[in-house]
């Protein structure tokens, strides 16, 4: 039988345990001091987030549009530079000409956010509750890049208030990802599934797919993606009933790279789909 809903978080332990693996096996990455937004993205505001149960806080920026339409919060993919990523590639720049109100934001770790706390979907919890909380009534958006669309995927198939999701190069699951870029860790990727099946189940994103509380969604990836194949992102959005693109010759993220302007368009078009 298909599931008739997502997959449950697990238990404190198997989280604790899941997200101690996660780490030995997620690529080593040093904790730099973040570059400022450049010059031309001013107007921006960079401000923190406060959590003082988990954490701390969290760093974020805010780069407002005149006469917006909409806000989009801008996920980041596990890179040391964290939302910095997004300074470059003409996201927000795309964002902004077409009337959306931009907000990037650092998962636990990176930049000047606090520590880890559990699975990085409690981050994008945190984050969406501060987009929700400056977008005056505007409808919210949400723009995930690997990491950050992955761990959006848990949340939004729990809860609402995004109208419209754009993902780029996802992996279903993280241990998967793992296994196609780590191929020597299978025992290790083995007795995961065996130690905590709970988590494993939650960490894949077919469970999470069909449950998206979202009006419109669309995946982009690239066709040389070894940890996210173009196949598991076709599955993806087919399990969403979403829009799908494949950039030819893309690797991890290689496709805003290759197609930039195809992909902002897709994100747009999703957006604009979603409140129409």
């Amino acid at each position: 039988m298909s599931p008739t809903a997502p997959p449950p978080r697990p238990s404190r332990w198997q989280e604790r345990t899941a997200g101690l693996f996660l780490q030995t096996f997620s690529p080593s990455l040093p904790r730099v001091e973040q570059p400022p937004p450049p010059a031309e993205l001013a107007p921006f505001e960079p401000f923190v987030i406060p959590r003082p149960e988990r954490g701390g806080r969290l760093g974020a920026t805010w780069y407002p549009a005149p006469a917006a339409r909409g806000v989009v919060l801008l996920a980041p993919p596990w890179v040391e530079w964290g939302q910095a990523y997004f300074h470059r590639r003409g996201r927000i720049e795309a964002l902004r000409a077409a009337g959306y109100h931009a907000m990037t934001f650092d998962l636990s770790g990176f930049g000047v956010s606090g520590p880890r706390a559990g699975f990085f979907d409690r981050d994008v919890a945190d984050a969406l509750a501060a987009v929700r909380a400056r977008a005056g009534g505007l409808p919210v958006h949400l723009w995930g890049v690997s990491s950050g669309g992955y761990w959006s995927q848990m949340l939004l198939s729990r809860a609402g208030g995004v109208l419209g999701a754009m993902f780029e190069d996802v992996s279903p699951h993280l241990v998967e990802w793992a296994a196609n870029t780590v191929p020597w860790g299978w025992p290790a990727f083995a007795a995961f599934r065996r130690v905590v099946p709970d988590a494993d189940v939650f960490l894949n994103l077919r469970r999470h797919a069909p449950f998206l509380k979202v009006r419109a969604a669309a995946y982009a990836g690239g066709e040389l993606d070894r940890g996210a194949p173009a196949a598991h992102t076709r599955e993806l959005a087919r399990l969403a009933g979403a829009e799908c693109l494949i950039v030819p010759g893309a690797p991890h993220l290689g496709a805003i790279k290759q197609a930039g302007e195809e992909i902002a368009a897709l994100a747009l078009r999703t957006f604009a789909r979603a409140v129409s």
